[in-house]
C-alpha cells in the first residue's frame, strides 16, 4: 500500500472513531439521564440537542439556508467566508514565515544577537493574541491600514515563532565536516548559507511550517473579531455562537468548516514537502513541536 493511501486510510479512520464517539457518548447520556453508566455521576457535557447535536444534523446544517427564505445554503455562505479568511491567513503565513526565517539566520550568524533576541521572541508568545490584536486594529485604523492587512499582521505574529526555531535549529544540522569543506574552497557565508545550510534546514523547515499554517488561519480567525469584519469565519462563528441555543448545529458546522480550512492548509504544505523532499529526509511533526518546547523552556 502506497504511503499517500495509508495516509488517507488513516485520517479516514480517526474520522470515523471520533464520530463513534460523539454519538455513542450522545447515545450514553440520553439512555442513563446525563449520568455515568451505574453511577450517580453526571456527565461532564450534556447530550441534549442544545448542547451535542447529532452528526447527520450539522451535516444537513451545511445543506440547508443559513436563513429563513434565504437562497444561499449555509455552506456556501462559509466557503466565502473561508476563502476571505484565507486570504489574511496566507498572507500573515508569508510575513510570519519570512521574519521567522530571518531572524532564524540571525541568530545562526550573530551568536549575540541569539542571546539578546530570543529572550524577547520566546516572551513574545506568551502575550495573549486577544490582548494584541485590539491594539493592533486601532494603530491600524489611525493610520488608513486596510483590516484584512491587520490580519494579517496578527497571524504572522502567531506564525513567525515556529519557524523560527525551527529554521535555527536547521541551520546548525549540517556536519562539521560539511562545514569545514566549505571553508577549504574559501566559500564566503552566503555561499554556506544557500548551498550547504538551507538544503540541510528543509527537513526541519517544513513541520514549522505546517505548525505555522494552523496558527495563522486561527491569527486570522481571532483577528477578525476586534477588526469587525462581516466577511470572513470569524464573524460567522461569532453570529451563530450567540444564537448557540437556538440553532447549535449551525456553529459546529462553522467550526467543521475552519477545521477543514486548516487541514487544507497543511496538507499544501505537506505537498510542496513531498515534491521538494524525499521521504528519508522528512522529519516528523510531533518531534519538532516537542523541540520547540524544549527549546523555549532552556531559553
Amino acid at each position: 500500500m502506497s504511503r499517500p493511501l495509508r495516509s488517507g486510510l488513516s485520517f479516514l479512520g480517526i474520522l470515523i472513531t471520533l464520530a463513534l464517539l460523539w454519538e455513542g457518548y450522545k447515545f450514553m447520556g440520553q439512555t442513563t439521564g446525563g449520568t455515568w453508566p451505574f453511577t450517580e455521576l453526571a456527565l461532564p457535557v450534556r447530550t441534549n440537542e442544545r448542547s451535542m447535536p447529532h452528526l447527520w444534523d450539522i451535516g444537513a446544517a451545511l445543506l440547508r439556508p443559513a436563513r429563513r427564505g434565504g437562497d444561499n445554503i449555509l455552506l456556501a455562505i462559509l466557503l466565502q467566508a473561508a476563502l476571505f479568511t484565507f486570504r489574511s491567513a496566507f498572507l500573515g503565513f508569508l510575513i510570519g514565515s519570512t521574519i521567522g526565517f530571518s531572524l532564524g539566520v540571525l541568530f545562526v550568524r550573530s551568536s549575540m544577537a541569539e542571546r539578546g533576541l530570543m529572550p524577547y521572541v520566546v516572551a513574545s508568545q506568551t502575550v495573549p493574541i486577544l490582548a494584541i490584536a485590539p491594539i493592533l486594529v486601532v494603530w491600524a485604523g489611525r493610520a488608513s491600514v486596510p483590516k484584512w492587512v491587520v490580519v494579517a499582521v496578527i497571524s504572522a505574529y502567531l506564525a513567525f515563532f515556529p519557524v523560527a526555531i525551527n529554521t535555527l535549529r536547521g541551520l546548525r544540522s549540517p556536519e562539521a565536516t560539511a562545514s569545514e569543506l566549505m571553508r577549504s574552497y574559501a566559500a564566503n557565508p552566503n555561499q554556506v548559507l544557500w548551498k550547504l545550510q538551507v538544503p540541510s534546514a528543509l527537513p526541519y523547515l517544513f513541520p514549522a511550517l505546517k505548525v505555522a499554517a494552523t496558527a495563522s488561519i486561527i491569527g486570522a480567525i481571532v483577528g477578525e473579531l476586534p477588526a469587525s469584519m462581516p466577511d470572513g469565519l470569524g464573524r460567522a462563528i461569532l453570529n451563530f455562537a450567540a444564537a448557540f441555543s437556538a440553532a447549535p448545529e449551525k456553529l459546529f458546522a462553522s467550526i467543521v468548516v475552519a477545521s477543514l480550512l486548516g487541514v487544507v492548509f497543511v496538507g499544501l504544505i505537506a505537498l510542496a514537502e513531498r515534491m521538494l523532499l524525499p521521504p528519508a529526509r522528512r522529519i516528523d511533526a510531533t518531534a519538532v513541536q516537542l523541540h520547540q518546547k524544549l527549546e523555549a523552556s532552556s531559553a
